[in-house]
């Protein structure tokens, strides 16, 4: 991708890198603030470092598909310059009521690679950024992959910054492969147990059928299918369900996406832990240890979400049975293990990530502990 722009608030960027260097003072990466809940730092005396002052859209081609847009750059902004072209992040990132829905950049949508309901059926961030700048723990920028899909060679960087919360390095402006906005959509509603949900997805994605998205909860299946008007019209006849009306469907796909369900945003008793499991899709209905109340299953099976006040140790150990992990979404109490520690992956794996941060971030000056203990 070309060089980013030079400007005053890259360069106070670096400043502040440059300055916690020569002080040996571990910086706090932050943007609006919308994911400060996830992994929060233990440390509050962290030097703050804010990326909204370096936002704007620096290049966009809709006839090409890809945008280019600094890291600051408030997510809403992004997406209505792109709904003015007919086209999107398809990947729905989620919103949260933490600092108000606009608060997320697109920097923050990178950095934690969080994906809305369409998940499942168009793949996540990491599969549609195709360059990014980032400034390392050296104070140097560094450029990564370009503006197209086959252009890398050697170590694909710009898609290991997706999902990495900030422990590699302060991302300063990424390339994105949008599309296109589906022609059209129409949600169907099924009246069904969680293990009947989970067979009929499971049968239904072996077919050629224009699903984008699935939600599961108190016994109703809400099922999304989008494409060509004759592609979905078709599904429809083959799948039957109650169609539901267009206001309703994205109101519902809306707060399915910006996690305001009540299982997601209820207060929680203490002692009880909200959950979310990623597992293969075809896993069957789960037993999990000490679950209570309601539970939402998205992703066509390959996310779910449940509360339990068990020790996490089972929690985790449960779906890594399955071929799955966990993590606590909210509710940890001192001590928990948010999710598997870094110390738990095999020895090979656990080297690799301490080689790529160590090279990145050698003094591990970036969001410590925010990815997984020890990174």
């Amino acid at each position: 991708m070309n060089t980013i722009r030079q400007d005053a608030a890259l360069q106070s960027l670096q400043e502040t890198v440059r300055a916690a260097i020569a002080d040996r003072a571990p910086l706090e990466i932050a943007g609006g603030g919308s994911k400060a809940f996830l992994n929060p730092p233990t440390d509050a005396t962290l030097r703050r470092l804010d990326v909204r002052p370096l936002a704007g859209i620096s290049a966009y081609e809709p006839s090409e598909l890809v945008v280019t847009v600094r890291a600051g750059t408030p997510l809403v902004e992004l997406e209505a310059a792109l709904a003015e072209c007919g086209q999107c992040l398809p990947f729905e990132p989620p919103r949260f009521a933490v600092n108000g829905p606009s608060a997320g950049t697109v920097g923050g949508m990178v950095a934690s690679g969080l994906a809305g309901p369409a998940r499942a059926s168009v793949g996540s961030v990491r599969d549609y950024v195709l360059g990014a700048t980032l400034l390392d723990g050296r104070a140097d920028l560094l450029s990564f992959g370009g503006q197209v899909m086959k252009n890398v060679a050697g170590y694909d960087v710009s898609r290991l910054l997706a999902g990495s919360f900030g422990a590699l390095g302060v991302i300063c402006e990424v390339s994105l492969k949008v599309l296109p906005r589906p022609v059209a959509s129409t949600t169907l509603r099924f009246e069904m147990d969680e293990a009947q949900a989970l067979a009929s997805l499971k049968a239904w994605c072996r077919k050629p059928l224009p699903i984008s998205a699935s939600a599961w909860s108190r016994g109703v299946l809400w099922l999304r299918l989008s494409g060509a008007q004759a592609a979905v019209a078709s599904a429809q006849r083959t799948l039957g369900g109650e169609p539901i009306a267009d206001d309703l469907a994205q109101r519902g796909w809306l707060d399915v996406r910006d996690q305001n369900h009540p299982l997601l945003v209820d207060v929680l008793p203490r002692g009880r832990r909200l959950w979310r499991l990623s597992v293969p899709p075809h896993t069957g209905r789960l037993a999990l240890p000490g679950a209570v109340g309601d539970s939402l299953v998205e992703w066509h099976g390959g996310q779910r979400w449940a509360l339990s006040d068990a020790p996490p140790a089972l929690v985790h150990a449960l779906a890594a049975e399955v071929g799955g992990h966990a993590r606590i979404w909210r509710g940890a109490l001192a001590g928990d293990a948010v999710q598997p520690a870094l110390s738990e992956l095999s020895a090979p794996l656990h080297a690799v990530h301490q080689r790529i941060k160590d090279a990145f971030d050698p003094l591990h000056l970036f969001n410590p502990g925010r990815l997984a203990a020890g990174l």
